[in-house]
């Protein structure tokens, strides 16, 4: 049996990070430009043998023109040499009913690390259209110095400016293919 491909819904997906500024606030940002394929064995993705996750750098926007073009520099994600961030997923193990850990490697800025979010299966249905879709809410946390985003400043009373902690929160739409 041929392997079922699923590819992004973009119109009905999102993905954002979010982090402290200042340590009192949290600042959102959005990547506008994503992709997602997805192969699975049946309609169930623990049978996974491909999840592939990009993001285009160049398309960041935290709703402030001027923060956006400091975190698209060298400062932080460097787009101009590392254009893309990368999620190759190595396995999606089921925790529950709903629930599952998707483990793989991130690659941000050149930098390779293993990383796990957690994912909220929100079911499969056939829409009015006839396509069968598939929902998942993704989440997690990394660490931003591991990937070599260091930039930091100091305010007068010794607060950090951007917290290390990023945490990623996704909403995504599988359409399978025909």
């Amino acid at each position: 049996m041929a392997n079922v491909k699923w590819s992004i819904d973009p119109t009905h997906s999102e993905v954002q990070f979010k982090v402290k500024h200042l340590m009192i606030t949290t600042v959102t940002g959005y990547f506008k430009k994503f992709n997602l394929e997805v192969e699975t064995e049946t309609d169930d993705f623990s049978t996974a043998s491909s999840i592939v996750f990009t993001a285009d750098v160049d398309s960041i926007d935290t709703n402030n023109e001027q923060r956006d073009t400091h975190l698209k520099s060298a400062d932080f994600f460097d787009s101009s040499t590392h254009g893309e961030v990368r999620f190759v997923g190595k396995r999606y193990e089921k925790t529950g009913q709903d629930s599952a850990k998707l483990h793989g490697d991130l690659t941000i800025r050149g930098t390779t690390k293993p990383v796990t979010v957690d994912v909220e299966f929100g079911g499969i249905v056939v829409d009015p259209y006839g396509q069968t879709k598939a929902g998942f809410t993704v989440s997690g946390k990394i660490s931003r110095k591991d990937f070599g985003l260091t930039w930091n400043a100091v305010t007068e009373a010794g607060s950090v400016v951007v917290s290390d902690d990023i945490r990623l929160l996704a909403e995504i739409q599988l359409v399978k293919q025909a």
